[in-house]
């Protein structure tokens, strides 16, 4: 097992791994990828059918530039076969199952051997680590226990980096609030938007968390942006940092900010990362805005080919103050999915956000609500008052905000101001679109 070591490593969970050179890591790669290959088409009946139908076989692959010719896997594919359809070894080999909500159709079910889920624990505590997380820390987790591998991820995560954990699970906000200052957590692991409800209900209760010994914040599971960073650093005087991960690749812990908070580090040993246009499906250069897809290359439950993610991000080649030489991914911006497109503008719900957050007059709460109105869509804005704003003032700052997206992003919309604690809070993930075109 590795441990952070001193001096330039001291903020490494594994430098042997996280410093290797590119072309030492890139050989580690091709090995690992011509395994992960091999094990999924000799294993797996929908991938030996995707490659048949593509004319190639996993022998055909032989550089890393190879891997563009390889068919895709999608969510679909994971639905189509549920349950245990692209499982490469059999259900009895499984040491543990996750699975989505199903919230748009059929879950999807992931597994994991005993070696994955050893995996798994090294790239958690490896994630925290880069983050800011030592040995020793109280991690309070408020990510949902369960199906969902949020909570168990940075569970398993934290105990192999040396942490002390305080397995909250979500929901019952004060009492978590009473937990983390009670027991003198140090480091919390949520999403940003129940961060936010924490921070807001605390200064409700009159509990300072800012002045306490919490002074670290593990971001994941949805998109936020400087404006919710700055929010948060702020009023839970902590140090906010964005982690990536997804059920498909493995759970949290494919990728974590490093004190430098300019984009997220893929581990690369074990993920290998394209960035594609999610029309062409060609690949991009390093620095171009795509949609990210990720290949596994030592799972061996459930080996991802080419996954494609949808979430739009670019990959950043340049040299880290940090050290690690592996790949940056930019914040996730949003979701090829996710686009909503208004009287033929593409919008995506980020781009309102950084439109809203630190404008006078509101809070950072808001959701988007489409309707079709005749043979158009149509966007409204909901977002809540600050509590200080006067009655009086609701319709001017509401103006303002319509003018600066109309200005910024090109769409029309109306904008409603909601009362404070009007909207609904997340427990989890928050539901930032509310589509009721269908309705």
């Amino acid at each position: 097992m590795s441990v952070i070591t001193r001096a330039a490593s001291a903020a490494m969970f594994d430098p042997v791994h996280e410093t290797m050179s590119r072309d030492e890591l890139q050989n580690l790669q091709l090995r690992r990828l011509c395994w992960t290959l091999g094990h999924a088409c000799d294993n797996v009946a929908h991938h030996r059918r995707a490659f048949a139908a593509k004319g190639i076989r996993p022998a055909d692959v032989g550089s890393l530039d190879d891997l563009r010719h390889v068919p895709f896997t999608t969510k679909l594919d994971l639905r189509d076969n549920y349950p245990y359809g692209l499982l490469a070894v059999p259900r009895e080999g499984l040491s543990r199952l996750h699975a989505s909500s199903g919230t748009t159709g059929k879950p999807t079910v992931v597994g994991y051997t005993r070696a994955d889920l050893e995996t798994w624990a090294n790239l958690g505590a490896r994630t925290l680590a880069a983050c800011g997380a030592r040995p020793g820390d109280l991690v309070h987790n408020a990510y949902g226990y369960g199906l969902f591998t949020g909570g168990l991820g940075f569970h398993y995560g934290a105990e192999r980096l040396g942490c002390t954990v305080t397995p909250m699970s979500g929901g019952n906000t004060e009492k978590q609030i009473a937990m983390i200052a009670d027991l003198g957590a140090t480091v919390l692991a949520c999403t940003p938007s129940y961060a936010l409800n924490i921070a807001e209900q605390a200064e409700k209760d009159g509990i300072d968390l800012a002045g306490g010994p919490l002074r670290l914040a593990v971001f994941g599971a949805e998109p936020w942006s400087e404006g919710i960073r700055a929010d948060i650093d702020r009023r839970l005087g902590v140090h906010a940092q964005d982690t990536y991960g997804l059920s498909e690749i493995m759970g949290p812990g494919v990728g974590a900010e490093c004190p430098e908070r300019n984009g997220l580090h893929g581990w690369e040993d074990h993920f290998l990362f394209e960035v594609i246009d999610p029309e062409t499906l060609e690949p991009l250069p390093p620095g171009e805005v795509g949609e990210l897809v990720i290949t596994t290359l030592t799972k061996q439950a459930l080996p991802m080919v080419r996954y494609r993610t949808r979430d739009i991000t670019r990959l950043m080649t340049a040299p880290c103050g940090c050290g690690r030489t592996h790949v940056r991914l930019e914040r996730i911006t949003g979701r090829s999915d996710d686009m909503l497109i208004i009287r033929g503008v593409n919008v995506y719900p980020s781009q309102v956000e950084s439109v809203l957050l630190g404008r006078d007059g509101i809070a950072p709460h808001y959701q988007l609500v489409v309707r079709r109105e005749g043979a158009m869509d149509h966007l409204t804005v909901e977002v809540e008052a600050d509590p200080l704003l006067a009655d009086g003032d609701y319709s001017r700052v509401g103006a303002d905000i319509r003018h600066h997206v109309k200005s910024l992003i090109g769409v029309t919309c109306d904008v409603v101001l909601r009362n404070p604690g009007e909207l609904p809070r997340s427990l989890g993930k928050a539901v930032r679109v509310k589509d009721l075109r269908k309705a």
